[in-house]
């Protein structure tokens, strides 16, 4: 039970930060810190459209609750599809990216803050978030499977800082059209590749693999009929003179060890008819 004066509740906490924050702090600290303020900014307003609020905003870190786990999701992609078109009209030296985590989970409020591993677990999952992308807990995915056109990526367990537990993540990727029509996805801004287009791939590429065998068996030049025999070259050339075959003796009984006999007069006749000349 929460102490005297403290309430929990479920809420969908955004946890979301800057990527490499120290590195552009050490490179330009007062247009770091401008431009920082600028796009948490930005992401206030869009969470004020998408029925949520900003609970904290130190340094480049923001942190929002929700009502809804589909308001929060639907925030974060219009974060990050806001951002990257943003960065897109800058210098890469001033682009700014941020991670976003984002997780379903029992915290407790104090007036106007919220603490508890609810928020711990969505500032995990921001960690866990490739630069420009999003990575929920598998209980908000269980909230987002089947109410938003957002293919989610499971990343596997996770053990995190100060959770005793393995975290489920997923990383969030979700496709819109670019300026110039391409696809884009979410989850870094990366061109749209998906087990849809990998599927479309491997039939194409097994259709021309089809129309090339077909091809080759269609085209190529039917073999030449098998050539008759000729008897004529096949006969061995007769002899000048006659001659004399001689086949071996059977061993008519049932005794084996007569066969040496049959074998030996069948060797004899053979030595003796080679003696007789050739003249006769």
């Amino acid at each position: 039970m929460a102490p005297s004066g403290l309430t929990r509740k479920l809420a969908a906490i955004l946890s979301a930060d800057v990527v490499g924050y120290s590195r552009l702090m050490h490179a330009d600290e007062a247009g770091t810190v401008r431009r920082v303020q600028e796009y948490k900014g930005a992401m206030s307003e869009l969470i004020r459209q998408h029925r949520g609020r900003v609970v904290d905003s130190p340094g480049d870190n923001l942190l929002a609750e929700f009502a809804s786990v589909v308001d929060a999701v639907q925030c974060a992609v219009a974060v990050q599809k806001g951002f990257q078109d943003r960065n897109a009209a800058l210098p890469e030296d001033r682009r700014m990216q941020f991670r976003i985590g984002i997780n379903l989970g029992d915290v407790i409020e104090e007036g106007e803050q919220i603490f508890g591993d609810g928020v711990n677990i969505a500032a995990r999952l921001e960690g866990l978030a490739e630069p420009g992308g999003i990575c929920i807990s598998a209980s908000a995915y269980e909230q987002i499977e089947d109410k938003l056109p957002i293919h989610c990526e499971y990343l596997g367990e996770h053990v995190v800082k100060n959770i005793s537990k393995p975290i489920r993540a997923y990383r969030a990727r979700m496709q819109w059209e670019g300026k110039d029509g391409e696809k884009v996805v979410a989850a870094g801004g990366r061109p749209g590749w998906d087990r849809r287009m990998t599927i479309v791939l491997a039939i194409s590429l097994l259709l021309v693999l089809a129309i090339v065998v077909g091809g080759y068996f269609t085209l190529r030049p039917a073999p030449s009929p098998p050539e008759k025999a000729d008897p004529k070259k096949m006969a061995h050339p007769l002899p000048d003179k006659p001659s004399i075959a001689v086949l071996p003796f059977v061993n008519m009984s049932e005794d084996v060890k007569q066969d040496f006999f049959s074998d030996g007069m069948t060797e004899e006749i053979i030595t003796a008819l080679s003696k007789v000349s050739q003249s006769l």
